[in-house]
């Protein structure tokens, strides 16, 4: 039985990288088509590698493969980012839920030192919100917290692709608000009593709330 050379898997993990911030920050818009001979030349790589990583990178639903066109950057609408929160809302409520009772006391201090930044940030920036980032951090411990590898594959490697896609490219998505840094106080607690059933409800109001604030934003936009 054949193998793959190291060198090939690992060249192709780095191109799945760089074309996943490409996309990501829309240094390759949305909708673009990715020719394999154009982005070889580009890349100065072989194509083996190079399609190795846009397999990759359709796994992780940020390029799609349509008939006759060949792979094309998916296109964020309105329906697909609300589909996206109604997802992450169902998924990312039951991983704190599964994080009250599974994390560890090291981990939850890891969430209070996330939110004691966030904090920080905020009072030397005169309220400026949550920078990303340090948004996306909390919500990964908690999720590896869960200890649910599969919850944690269908958000972490699928779903926050997207998610950080879309926030990216819109500037009113880059930040969390104030009220998000309240809410991510009371998701500590119900996680630190070790209450699922209150973690749950307070993730899942948390994550309605994004959803609310993104839905008026591009309904505006597209009424503009």
């Amino acid at each position: 039985m054949s193998t793959v050379p190291p060198f090939s898997s690992t060249l192709s993990s780095e191109l799945t990288s760089t074309l996943r911030d490409a996309i990501i920050t829309g240094e390759i818009p949305q909708g673009a088509k990715l020719s394999e001979t154009k982005l070889s030349q580009e890349l100065d790589v072989s194509r083996g590698p190079l399609r190795e990583a846009i397999r990759r990178l359709e796994g992780m639903n940020l390029i799609q493969h349509i008939p006759q066109q060949g792979a094309r950057v998916v296109t964020l609408s309105m329906e697909l980012v609300l589909q996206l929160y109604e997802t992450r809302e169902a998924l990312e409520s039951k991983a704190v839920a599964l994080a009250a009772v599974n994390m560890t006391s090291q981990e939850i201090d890891q969430l209070h030192r996330l939110i004691d930044a966030q904090s920080k940030h905020m009072r030397e920036n005169s309220g400026a919100f949550i920078p990303a980032e340090s948004d996306y951090a909390f919500h990964e411990t908690i999720i590896r917290g869960s200890k649910n590898k599969v919850i944690e594959q269908a958000l972490l490697r699928e779903l926050y692709n997207l998610i950080k896609m879309f926030r990216y490219q819109h500037e009113f998505a880059r930040n969390s608000t104030t009220n998000s840094l309240i809410e991510h106080r009371q998701i500590v607690y119900a996680i630190e009593q070790r209450d699922p059933e209150l973690a749950e409800v307070t993730m899942r109001r948390h994550i309605v709330h994004a959803r609310e604030r993104i839905q008026r934003r591009m309904s505006a936009s597209s009424a503009a």
